[in-house]
């Protein structure tokens, strides 16, 4: 597995771009979106490589050589050149400082390839003495007959030649499709890394949703008992009550307003059951939630139970005092009319006497 061999030093986020192969000045877009650059290194092989994947897609794949060198074009833009691959590869990124840090670690990255060619070269020359013959030494040619073992020697050392080449071409062959491999790992790991991070933000999303429903669910619960309150001091109004009109209208005003509060929560309650089913990731929290709307749905209607019956308690006393007025006034006639007659009879007895 290529995780195993060659790992990643350093990534970042930007927009990848190649050079447009037909005019060498445009620059074409290879992605839609902003996507991983990682510096790798391959211990085996003593490389390092930019890489960058989209989906299942390699879209940079450059090799670093100490000839390579990245240039900022902008604040927010830079570029190098791959001769392997034969284009142009810019890179924008959201920031300045992003751009600083790659071009360093590009610079850094650039150091090491030249240290490691430099101790590959100087391994090559220790292995190899014909490498250290100088300039003024001079090798003996070797004899060569038409006939006899030069002539063997010389059959024996071109198959050596073609064993040579044909080992290095199939090493080769190995390493291309080692490559390959090694682009669908990189790819399948990116892959499941991008989705990792967005089951993670949506997790984030989902208890601030929560949180801010829980908030929401106590401040209903709050006004609710508030309303209960209200209604409460209503019905005991009701009973009591029995003075005059002033108190009848304000009565009037208060139930008004219950009913305004009682069909704004209604409102709330149906908005909050639109929106559970979107934004609620865990079932457990979702059932408490719809069992304490269920409760609160059943308050409401307990309390607008109790409203109608404040109504009605409210129309029978307000009847009951207007017949005890009515009476009351006839009975104040009546006395009227016998107080008159009273008077009346008092008139006549003083008369009475006064005669006598």
């Amino acid at each position: 597995m290529s995780t195993t061999r060659e790992q990643p030093i350093f990534s970042t986020r930007a927009h990848v771009f190649q050079i447009d192969p037909a005019t060498k000045r445009n620059w074409i877009p290879a992605s839609k979106h902003a996507l991983t650059v990682s510096y790798f290194y391959d211990a085996t092989r003593n490389v390092y490589r930019i890489i960058s994947v989209g989906g299942t897609k390699a879209i940079i794949n450059s090799t670093i050589t100490p000839n390579m060198t990245f240039t900022k074009t902008s604040q927010k833009f830079g570029q190098w050149a791959d001769s392997r691959a034969n284009t142009v590869y810019g890179l924008g990124f959201a920031s300045e400082q992003h751009l600083s840090q790659f071009a360093e670690k590009f610079q850094e990255v650039k150091e090491a390839a030249r240290l490691a060619r430099e101790k590959s070269q100087d391994k090559t020359e220790l292995t190899n003495p014909a490498l250290n013959i100088t300039s003024h030494q001079v090798l003996p040619s070797p004899i060569i007959s038409s006939n006899g073992p030069g002539e063997d020697k010389l059959f024996r050392s071109q198959s050596a030649d073609v064993e040579i080449t044909t080992e290095k071409e199939r090493l080769k062959k190995m390493l291309s499709e080692g490559s390959v491999s090694e682009v669908q790992w990189e790819a399948e790991f990116f892959s499941l890394q991008d989705n990792n991070n967005k089951l993670v933000a949506a997790l984030h999303e989902a208890n601030a949703n929560v949180d801010q429903w829980k908030k929401q669910l106590t401040a209903y619960q709050e006004e609710t008992e508030s309303l209960r309150q209200r209604v409460a001091e209503l019905e005991s109004q009701g009973a009591h009550d029995s003075s005059s009109e002033n108190n009848k209208e304000e009565l009037n005003q208060t139930l008004e307003e219950l009913e305004l509060l009682i069909k704004a929560k209604d409102e709330e309650i149906q908005m909050l059951k639109s929106q559970k089913c979107g934004r609620w990731e865990t079932e457990g929290e979702r059932e408490e939630t719809l069992q304490k709307l269920q409760e609160l749905e059943a308050r409401n209607a307990e309390l607008e139970r109790r409203l109608h019956l404040a109504e009605q308690t409210l129309a029978e006393t307000l009847a009951e005092r207007e017949k005890i007025q009515n009476e009351v006034t006839k009975v104040a006639e009546i006395m009227d009319v016998k107080i008159f007659e009273l008077s009346e009879i008092r008139q006549g007895l003083a008369k009475l006497v006064e005669s006598n």
